[in-house]
Order: C-alpha cells, then structure tokens, then sequence
C-alpha cells in the first residue's frame, strides 16, 4: 500500500504568497486500487503524483510505500536525454534486473518508434516520448502504476492498444491516473478524488466525482 499521512506541499516564490498544492492530506491506496485524480490544469496534479512515485518530497507529513511504484509515465524520470530509446531501455532493464534485449524487443514492439529507437531521444517529439515512457514501465513489472496524461498520445490505434493493456494486464495491480479529463476516469478507475485549491476530495462514486469536478 501506500499510505500518505498529512501531506501538504507548498512552493514558495520570492516576493510571492505561499502556494499550497496539498494541505494535509491523509489516504491510503491499496494493492489492485484504480484510483483517479481530477483537476484543472496547474491544480497539481504532477506534483501530487511525482510525491506518490518518490521524485518529490512533501513540505510536511510523510508518504510511505509498501508496494512497488512506478516512476511517473508521462515524465522523462529516470531517462537521459543523449541515450537512444533502446540504451535506456537496456539502462532501465539493468537497474531492475531485467533481461536487457528482452525489455528493449518489448519496449520496441509497443512504442513503435521504428529507427528512432536508434536515435538519441533528445530528437524526440514529446507523443514519441510519451510512447518510450509508456513502454518502459509497462514492460517492467510493479504493484502500482502512476499514469499522468499519458493515454491520449498517438494514433487510435495506439491508444486502444494501450487502453486494453491498461484494462487487461495490469487488471490485479493498482492504477493512480492524473488527469483533466472526467472520461479517461470513468474509463479506467472504479473511485475519483478531486484536487482542487489543495485539497483532496475523494468520491466512491465515479459519476458524482465527474458531475462535482464539472462544476469547479
């Protein structure tokens, strides 16, 4: 699980009031959880998300991981710009004790980037590293998976395929998905939380979580 106990994040500019992302926040998420985060864009739903997967700390409280977390998809965490696609894939399979050709056949076959696997992945457009990012951690295996606006990349195509990985294969992991958009919720998560003016609202009900976040 992961456990968040009085969370709060505050980002404090020169010569400007506190903003506070997060104000003592306290929830649990389980294994095999989907839990959906709404919010309007610079509500900080990236920033509560990085906290979930370790890459930032919040200003008070504590965040406790005793299941395995992904990085967060859709954020160029844990890559190098100067690597190709297919030497930070060996990179990732490395650090996690994968079979390296192994991860970079599967990472390949599903971001379909063709030559650009080869290249540096400073040259990629931001769908094409979306799909790498995509690629890496759902070839890895975790108990929790943070996804952040990452969906919608790529053709119909591509975004079916990566729905029915999302609906199929990870159906027994727990899912944290970010995002503004009420139907990629109700698509994937069975409850919603809402984040809005730094707090965390959360809602069993997924219509009445979509409904409530509509109005803000």
């Amino acid at each position: 699980m992961i456990l968040l106990d009085g969370v709060s994040k505050c980002y404090q500019l020169r010569g400007q009031p506190p903003r506070w992302v997060l104000r003592d926040t306290t929830c649990v998420i389980r294994p095999g959880d989907r839990l959906g985060i709404l919010g309007r864009n610079g509500s900080g739903k990236s920033t509560l998300v990085r906290m979930l997967g370790g890459v930032e700390y919040p200003t008070t409280g504590r965040i406790e991981r005793r299941m395995s977390v992904s990085w967060p998809l859709a954020h160029g965490i844990g890559v190098h710009s100067q690597l190709t696609g297919a030497d930070n894939a060996r990179f990732i399979a490395r650090l996690y004790g994968h079979p390296t050709e192994e991860i970079v056949r599967a990472v390949d076959d599903f971001a379909e980037l063709g030559p650009y696997m080869q290249m540096p992945i400073a040259t990629y457009s931001a769908g094409m590293m979306s799909r790498l990012l995509l690629g890496l951690s759902l070839s890895l295996d975790f108990d929790c998976y943070l996804i952040d606006e990452a969906t919608s990349v790529g053709d119909s195509r591509f975004i079916e395929r990566t729905e029915h990985i999302l609906r199929t294969r990870l159906e027994s992991r727990a899912i944290v998905m970010v995002s503004h958009l009420g139907h990629h919720i109700r698509t994937f998560c069975r409850t919603a939380a809402i984040l809005h003016d730094g707090a965390l609202i959360f809602f069993e009900d997924l219509d009445e979580a979509i409904a409530t976040y509509e109005t803000l």
